[in-house]
């Protein structure tokens, strides 16, 4: 998937005159290589793993990297990432590798300048233990029926507490619980769909009772039972 308009093709990639940016979609492992322009990774989605010049960096949603011209690079993801590329010619504020911080805000355009100006602005960013979300996500989800308190979400990341919360908030922008109910309620909501009864679903995604969980999909969503159904 691309971004339309402004992407460079296989010709050109090595006579780069001006940037071009790309949604570009990551999947297993692409071997180290070298290219004479600078490449600044926007995380979107997933986890990708890149290695620059022997040192692992890692690009998520709230994480980007600059990869300068020259720097031998490869990469890696166990379950696939979304990723913004920029390609831009050497210049200033490119020439080293950085790892930086997401804004909260992307630019919504596939304007390259856009781009470079929001990882000129962002603050960089240390190096820390990696947060898999995708890994949490199935784990969390194949145990919906059992209580999943931020510190067993914390341990199963090998993280703290309070560093749990703060990077979970920074990847999906939701509280652990937050995310933990809306994951309850979208798999409620597809049971519910497919015929299958309230008491049993409530079971599934551990609520207490149906009632609990069709007064959870009402608060949030303004749905019932025979709404899943109608549909």
């Amino acid at each position: 998937m691309t971004t339309g308009g402004q992407l460079a093709d296989a010709s050109s990639i090595h006579r780069l005159s001006q940037p071009v940016v790309e949604l570009r979609h990551y999947r297993g492992d692409h071997g180290a290589h070298v290219h004479d322009h600078a490449q600044v990774l926007f995380g979107r989605s997933g986890c990708l793993e890149v290695e620059v010049n022997g040192h692992l960096m890692r690009v998520d949603a709230a994480a980007g990297l600059v990869v300068p011209a020259g720097a031998s690079h490869g990469s890696a993801t166990a379950r696939g990432a979304q990723v913004w590329v920029v390609d831009a010619p050497a210049a200033a504020g490119l020439e080293r590798v950085r790892a930086f911080a997401l804004p909260a805000a992307l630019p919504d355009r596939a304007d390259p300048s856009l781009w470079l100006a929001c990882a000129g602005a962002a603050p960089r960013r240390l190096p820390r233990r990696a947060l898999d979300e995708e890994a949490l996500r199935l784990r969390v989800s194949a145990r919906l029926h059992e209580d999943w308190p931020n510190e067993r979400m914390a341990a199963v990341c090998a993280l703290s507490v309070p560093q749990f919360s703060a990077r979970w908030r920074e990847l999906t922008g939701q509280s652990p619980q937050a995310w933990l109910r809306t994951l309850r309620l979208n798999h409620a909501w597809q049971a519910l769909q497919r015929g299958s009864l309230a008491d049993a679903v409530a079971a599934q995604v551990g609520y207490a009772s149906a009632s609990a969980l069709l007064f959870a999909l009402r608060r949030e969503r303004g749905l019932g039972a025979r709404d899943a159904r109608r549909r």
